[in-house]
């Protein structure tokens, strides 16, 4: 066994908190709205940085230490091309300002609103399934990587009993995020992701600080150069030859990269901006803000997070190939080594590679801060994603057909019978699935199922009143359908058949699906679902009868204005702000420091988009050695560190008064039985 003693007790002391924070929140979900939106108070630096902890699962976090590990560096590079399109997002509000003025608890109930009952069943329906199959891995990948990380056998014997520790592993996690989100809803979920990001961001800034000072730049740069490959020296007398075309420091090395080449960063920034919000797994933080601009705020603020707290996902995986590579960490790589001999597919291998040489790498007391964060990042993802896909199953697929208005307790009852479903879904899928590719790719199709369709439907109903039902349901079929083949294709045992089809009359058509499944990746499909559905909802708008949506009482403007939306202000000149600027986004709703707070946020992308662009084309037209481009990423990693301890404690002081802020408004808040997400003609 890994843990010490020290390392237990630092993973019980933060269970413990967390267990009483989520105990204290009980007593404020009372209510509909409550359970499912927090009552809409929370401010933006708690948005933020729980909703960012929300999305950093040990999932998301395994998947980005095996892109760092096969592509070190260069996906740093090349993802700097999401830079103009997170401006553009922030500065807008893209789609989560608009969403949030239409008060809808859940994007199937806001497809009510814009377009009809069946589609919101329809798409709620889809949104549930495409969900729960891609959270389904979710407690498996999370099982096995604290297994690994604390060194458990796979069986072990209770009175007599041989228990099996992965199903183990995964009741005992589930059961303690079910525990969660039955205390006290989105608000425990928020409030507990919150204690988890701090946490989180602490102990990852102190393994960085940790790994780079005790491993040698030297040893890592090494490494990356293939200077040495599997324990020796590359020399003409080794007879070894490491890949070529796959370089971890140069991003214009990347011919033989097959995963996560430049391509795949392109289709990422389609999908960050087709995307936005559409993916449901974390839909109570939507609804969550106190009002549309403190939800843009949390927007503009949340870009953080990917620019500097997520520098463990570079700095780990790149020390875990230099302990796996480099000669001077042979011994206590060759126990990883040989954990990792027989384990097969290669997927399954890539996902328990780095908590083995994380125990490796850290001394106790260090370990134990970092299994205790890897928990935090657990239970903040599941929590949300189970209150999630129960709520929309109860809110956008059971209740349209209900004659009758629940009662707060009825209501209540049915959403936790429906999230503990949920659960024992997700475990049983854990239980029969195998990897059979990346944990990147297996999302991101699954993903499409859904945001596939529905992407066209969001931003055309928010944005475009000529955006019509009949273009939804195309766009949504249209993408679902794309998806299923995708997924389906890329399983093992249907490959098998198809390969086994060539000689049938149908040989044809079986050849080009195989051509298809080796060819694309999962993003790549996904880009061409998103094509087709956009293209079919503005064609089918367009051709269809022209009917005008009015925005105005959808979005609560003008005369439909809700007071509870509106922003207290204190009287002040008439605003400066040049037209320019409010064309992109600067209403009179910023304060001052809401204007210097985006300014300086939004500096940081224009600035490296620029490095992007002036870095891009000089090394089209010169030569830039590997040397170089480390001493680059060298300085870059350090400026990175130094940044992310700052935006640390920035984070953490707003996050705190924003804490105090919510739970002094829950205190006099008066709960409103009719603000339950069902929607009605009044």
């Amino acid at each position: 066994m890994n843990f010490t003693a020290l390392d237990w007790t630092i993973v019980g002391v933060l269970l413990a908190v967390l267990t009483v924070a989520a105990l204290y929140t009980r007593r404020f979900a009372t209510s509909v709205s409550g359970f499912l939106a927090a009552n809409r108070c929370a401010g933006r630096y708690l948005i933020s940085v729980a909703y960012n902890m929300a999305q950093l699962g040990v999932i998301t976090l395994v998947w980005y230490f095996q892109q760092g590990y096969d592509v070190g560096f260069t996906a740093i590079w090349w993802g700097l091309m999401e830079g103009p399109a997170m401006i553009v997002m922030a500065l807008t509000g893209w789609v989560i300002y608009r969403f949030r003025q239409t008060r809808a608890m859940t994007l199937a109930e806001f497809f009510e609103m814009r377009y009809s009952r069946r589609f919101r069943v329809f798409a709620g329906l889809v949104a549930f399934l495409s969900g729960i199959i891609n959270y389904g891995i979710f407690p498996g990948v999370a099982a096995r990587f604290f297994i690994a990380l604390c060194g458990f056998p796979d069986q072990f014997v209770i009175a007599g009993f041989l228990c099996d520790t992965f199903l183990a592993f995964m009741l005992v996690l589930m059961s303690v995020a079910l525990v969660f989100v039955f205390l006290g809803g989105q608000i425990a979920v928020m409030v507990t992701d919150f204690l988890q990001g701090v946490f989180s961001n602490l102990v990852f800034l102190a393994v960085i600080l940790f790994l780079l000072v005790t491993i040698p730049w030297e040893h890592i740069a090494d490494t990356l150069t293939n200077r040495v490959w599997e324990g020796q020296w590359v020399t003409p007398e080794s007879g070894i030859t490491p890949p070529k075309g796959e370089s971890l420091v140069h991003p214009f090395k990347l011919e033989n990269e097959d995963q996560f080449n430049v391509w795949y960063w392109m289709i990422s920034v389609v999908v960050l901006f087709y995307g936005a919000r559409g993916w449901q797994g974390d839909q109570g933080y939507n609804a969550a803000a106190k009002n549309a601009h403190e939800a843009k705020m949390a927007g503009i603020l949340g870009g953080w997070r990917f620019r500097v707290l997520m520098l463990i996902v570079y700095v780990l995986p790149i020390c875990i190939r230099t302990l796996l590579h480099h000669p001077e960490y042979a011994i206590p790589a060759e126990a990883v080594h040989q954990a990792l001999e027989n384990v097969e597919p290669e997927a399954l291998r890539a996902e328990i590679r780095t908590p083995l040489s994380i125990a490796a790498l850290l001394p106790a007391g260090l370990l134990g801060l970092m299994g205790a964060a890897m928990l935090g990042a657990f239970l903040s993802t599941n929590d949300t994603y189970l209150h999630s896909w129960g709520a929309i199953f109860i809110q956008d697929v059971v209740l349209p057909f209900r004659r009758k208005k629940l009662s707060p307790k009825h209501h209540l009852r049915l959403l936790k019978s429906a999230i503990f479903g949920v659960a024992v879904f997700a475990v049983l899928f854990s239980w029969y699935y195998t990897p059979n590719q990346y944990i990147a790719m297996f999302l991101s199709l699954t993903g499409a199922v859904f945001v596939g369709g529905a992407g066209s439907a969001i931003i055309g109903g928010l944005y475009w009143k000529r955006g019509s039902t009949p273009a939804a349901w195309t766009a949504m079929i249209t993408g679902m359908t794309l998806s299923i083949v995708g997924i389906v294709i890329k399983q093992s045992f249907v490959l098998e058949w198809l390969e086994r089809s060539s000689g049938a009359w149908w040989g044809s058509v079986a050849d080009g699906l195989v051509s298809l499944s080796n060819y694309a990746t999962g993003q790549v499909m996904t880009f061409w679902a998103i094509v087709a559905s956009a293209s079919s909802y503005v064609l089918v708008s367009m051709l269809g009868p022209r009917r005008e949506a009015n925005l105005d009482k959808l979005l609560h403007r003008g005369v439909y204005a809700v007071d509870a939306d509106q922003i207290e202000q204190e009287p002040r000149a008439p605003s400066r702000i040049p037209s320019w600027l409010r064309k992109l986004g600067f209403s009179d709703e910023f304060t001052g420091v809401d204007r210097w707070v985006t300014f300086v946020t939004l500096a940081w992308p224009l600035v490296f988009t620029a490095i992007f662009l002036m870095g891009t084309l000089y090394c089209w037209n010169v030569e830039v050695s590997d040397d170089a481009w480390l001493a680059y990423w060298r300085g870059w990693t350090w400026f990175i560190f130094a940044t992310g301890l700052t935006v640390m404690v920035w984070f953490t002081i707003g996050g705190f008064r924003n804490l105090q802020e919510m739970f002094r408004t829950l205190r006099s808040y008066q709960d409103d039985a009719h603000d339950d997400g069902q929607v009605t003609d009044d």
